[in-house]
């Protein structure tokens, strides 16, 4: 296998890894959707899989936990009223990721990771206002939405921190140990004859 294929299977296995995490049980809104997204924009060359990889991981977890885990739906559900809100938002993070994270930072990815968890707050409870009958089709009810799902926001904001910068750190941690093995395998073979 070449480097770009082992590549691949490094991402996506790290991503299958962190998606699991969300049909386990955990604080309200902290799951890795949002790191999945900007970890899989970054780091896969293939466009489609970078957009479409964590939308289909949210699809599936979906399906898990409204039909499975769940008892809310009487029937099966494939998709859940207003679902498109949160795959669109999961679209847009992964837009991010593929054109904002060049160089990756301390800094950078601090900010990618709150300013996508906005995103995602601001799309999603948009959503919820929109195709709820909860709240009044006005200002006050869009003012009361956004409210009412801060508790909510605080799940997002921290897993998207902590995920964002495990699936990261992993990543660059074991690639470059992973050159330096290598490296001095090669030095070993040379000098130890």
């Amino acid at each position: 296998m070449d480097k770009k294929e082992n590549n691949f299977y490094f991402v996506i296995g790290l991503i299958l890894l962190a998606s699991f995490s969300r049909i386990i049980p955990h604080y309200p809104n902290f799951t890795p959707i949002i790191a999945i997204s900007l970890f899989g924009g970054k780091y896969f060359e293939n466009r489609n899989l970078a957009f479409f990889l964590p939308v289909f991981i949210l699809w599936i977890s979906d399906l898990i936990i409204n039909n499975f885990i769940l008892d809310y739906y009487k029937t099966f559900t494939f998709f859940y009223p207003g679902f498109y809100w949160q795959y669109f938002s999961i679209l847009l993070i992964s837009f991010i990721g593929r054109n904002y994270i060049k160089e990756i930072s301390v800094f950078r990815l601090l900010g990618i990771s709150i300013s996508s968890s906005l995103v995602f707050f601001i799309i999603s409870n948009f959503g919820v206002f929109i195709s709820s009958s909860i709240y009044s089709k006005d200002f006050n009810g869009l003012l009361i939405c956004y409210i009412a799902g801060i508790p909510f926001f605080y799940g997002t904001l921290l897993s998207s921190i902590i995920y964002t910068f495990s699936l990261f750190g992993i990543y660059k941690f074991i690639y470059q140990n992973k050159f330096k093995l290598h490296k001095n395998h090669y030095l070993k073979f040379f000098f130890e004859k």
